[in-house]
């Protein structure tokens, strides 16, 4: 299966025109947009994401997305235009491939899809990740996986310590995220492949290539191409 992973592309997503080499699946991890209340901002995303040659397209939002949690209604009205699939605590079959999307973040400023760090109601929605999950697709990261800031700061542990939790109970074959911009990248431990796919770095510029890779579910060998 050849899947294409990005992410954080705060309304630049022609940037990566020409350089979306096709494929099964094209996976987003959030922030679509910017300001976050602009309906056109979804309009553009969505045109410009169900334009794109692969056979499925999945994405989810961020914090930056803002118009997804003030208005969920009239989001999904606009995205049910376009032939894309978007998920917010729910899941998608993928040619056999359970696909599990979530946007919530432990408090981050007051952005989009927080919740009080630590509490239950983020634990719930760690909580109702279907066992059987191979990709997991979520904004932020678990606690430890490419999850510290990029220079100046270099702060670590960034990522949610609930969240690692729930993946270490239920190792999906992939975990994709972003959020981070400064920790893009893979790392694969555990029999879990992480990917931090922000294509954006810490100043919102592009900087980062779409990460895509050839995968076979059934033996979970992943090679990058």
């Amino acid at each position: 299966m050849k899947i294409t992973f990005i992410s954080d592309t705060h309304t630049l997503h022609n940037e990566l025109d020409g350089q979306l080499p096709g494929g099964n699946l094209l996976i987003h991890a959030g922030d679509i947009m910017n300001s976050g209340y602009k309906k056109q901002e979804i309009h553009d995303f969505c045109k410009w994401f169900e334009s794109q040659d692969y056979k499925y397209k999945i994405f989810i939002a961020g914090n930056h997305d803002k118009m997804f949690e003030g208005h969920p209604l009239e989001s999904n009205t606009i995205v049910n235009n376009y032939d894309v699939t978007y998920l917010q605590d729910d899941e998608s079959i993928v040619e056999g491939v359970k696909i599990y999307g979530s946007p919530w973040q432990p408090w981050f400023h007051n952005w989009a899809f927080n919740l009080p760090k630590g509490g239950d109601t983020l634990m719930s929605k760690w909580e109702a990740i279907p066992k059987d999950t191979g990709i997991l697709v979520t904004h932020g990261p678990p606690q430890g996986y490419l999850d510290v800031s990029g220079p100046p700061y270099n702060e670590p542990n960034l990522g949610c310590s609930l969240l690692r939790v729930k993946v270490d109970e239920i190792k999906p074959k992939i975990h994709v995220f972003g959020h981070i911009h400064g920790s893009y990248g893979y790392k694969f431990h555990n029999g879990i492949h992480f990917i931090n796919a922000s294509i954006l770095n810490e100043k919102y510029q592009y900087k980062n290539k779409p990460l895509t890779v050839e995968w076979d579910p059934d033996t979970n060998e992943l090679d990058f191409v």
